[in-house]
């Protein structure tokens, strides 16, 4: 048996239309029920990322709590991920990964809301939440098993997948290209950086996060509007071309061989909650640790996080690609983004895009292994922490050298698992959700 093919199958059938739906479904239901506050409390939201009161039990503030979100959250996924959607579906599918970002925004703030509603704390005093504690504290004992799943689940896309093999692959990979320094040296240097991070607990991750999650997005975000704004001529016709493509498809053209509106749906979705993960369950476990008394308040914090990934930096990823044309040529991820850059800023272009995406990658290590972190804590007891740092750091170290393709398929098969409990409490849970935002909503009110 090909073990690859019947893998890629289940992965197919796993990431496919059915699980796309519920994740979009889940978004959908959640915004007609909040009253789409991801539209009239965008700008609170906004602002509350720097005054929010910091009030309440936690580890971190809520500033930290949404770097470390952001750390895992904005990754190769946002260079790489924009590029493939837009290859395989066309420009119509940035069209489609903006929708899933928009529903997503409710998601990502009923997912934050209910981690600080049904937080707790571990053996250490340290705080633990995300959907195992809302499954099991929120639905019931009775739901366990779904808790476990989804921890187990959490564990290993931690430890074989999104947290370690492609984001270690990327760094020493592009390093190499740009700088041509050796693969085996880069990824010595990334695993003791990681090591001394992650052995500092949350606290040290927040603070790496804190810095680095700022600096990355501005410096990215600028260089894409440098590449945008030098054919802002050329920006009404791509945002034509975007539009009239999601929903009538893309004829072929150069190097690009035209894709249905099936595919533009399919990807854009796809690669947009790839990159944003609104609905996987991952950014609760950091919305947890936030300082705050009001639910609703990290869920608004929490919500931004999407805004910033996806509307704001995926946007302008496929904006510079479709303006400067390199969609149709024969390129493809990440060289499509280097391309388009380089058009335009000719050397410092691929190299600030080697700097932006060894960032990119770097921080979804170190969120990573904190998201796992705590679901091993879950599982096991706060005694398994420190065997769980070290088989961590082990595999970032193999991940300079493993390019084996069926543990990356087996990694997204869980990934894709691991989203099911999650919205099965946020679905069982948006009662909860409607009443904690209509008492917040009540307290600014009264402010």
């Amino acid at each position: 048996m090909d073990w690859i093919k019947f893998l890629d199958k289940i992965d197919s059938i796993v990431w496919g239309p059915p699980l796309l739906i519920l994740l979009m479904g889940t978004g959908i239901f959640l915004s007609f029920r909040l009253g789409f506050l991801q539209v009239f409390r965008l700008p609170t939201a906004l602002k509350l990322i720097i005054k929010a009161e910091n009030e309440g039990s936690g580890d971190v503030n809520s500033f930290g709590a949404l770097c470390t979100a952001l750390a895992a959250t904005i990754g190769t996924g946002n260079i790489i991920g924009v590029g493939t959607a837009i290859k395989a579906g066309g420009p119509g599918a940035l069209f489609w990964m903006m929708m899933a970002a928009f529903f997503g925004m409710a998601t990502k703030y009923a997912e934050g809301l209910l981690a600080i509603k049904f937080r707790a704390k571990d053996a250490n005093g340290q705080i633990t939440g995300g959907p195992m504690q809302y499954i099991l504290k929120g639905m019931g004992e009775k739901f366990r098993p779904l808790a476990v799943f989804f921890a187990v689940s959490g564990v290993l896309v931690a430890l074989l997948g999104i947290g370690t093999f492609p984001q270690v692959n990327a760094i020493v990979t592009s390093i190499n290209g740009t700088f041509n320094i050796p693969v085996a040296i880069t990824g010595i240097i990334l695993t003791i950086i990681v090591a001394l991070i992650i052995f500092g607990g949350l606290q040290s991750i927040t603070n790496v996060s804190t810095k680095v999650i700022p600096f990355m997005s501005i410096l990215y975000i600028i260089i894409c509007l440098i590449t945008v704004l030098s054919s802002y001529d050329k920006i009404p016709q791509a945002i034509k071309l975007i539009l009239s493509n999601a929903f009538t498809g893309t004829a072929a053209a150069g190097g690009f061989l035209g894709a249905t509106v099936q595919m533009a749906i399919r990807n854009g979705i796809a690669r947009g909650i790839f990159s944003n993960e609104s609905g996987l369950g991952s950014a609760p476990i950091a919305a947890a640790a936030a300082k705050t008394k009001w639910p609703a308040e990290q869920g608004l914090i929490s919500m931004t996080g999407t805004f910033i990934d996806t509307i704001i930096i995926c946007t302008l990823t496929g904006l510079s690609i479709i303006i400067t044309g390199v969609w149709k040529t024969d390129l493809q991820g990440a060289e499509l983004s280097q391309a388009a850059f380089g058009t335009v800023i000719p050397v410092l272009g691929p190299a600030l895009l080697t700097l932006s995406l060894t960032l990119f990658a770097f921080t979804t290590i170190i969120g990573w292994n904190y998201y796992g972190e705590r679901c091993c804590e879950f599982l096991f007891g706060v005694k398994s922490i420190r065997i769980y740092r070290i088989i961590f750091i082990a595999m970032v170290a193999l991940g300079a050298f493993i390019k084996l393709e069926a543990i990356w398929l087996i990694a997204d098969i869980v990934n894709g698992l691991m989203t099911l409990p999650n919205l099965i409490a946020l679905v069982a849970l948006s009662g909860v959700t409607a009443a904690e935002t209509k008492l917040y909503m009540k307290y600014l009110k009264n402010k």
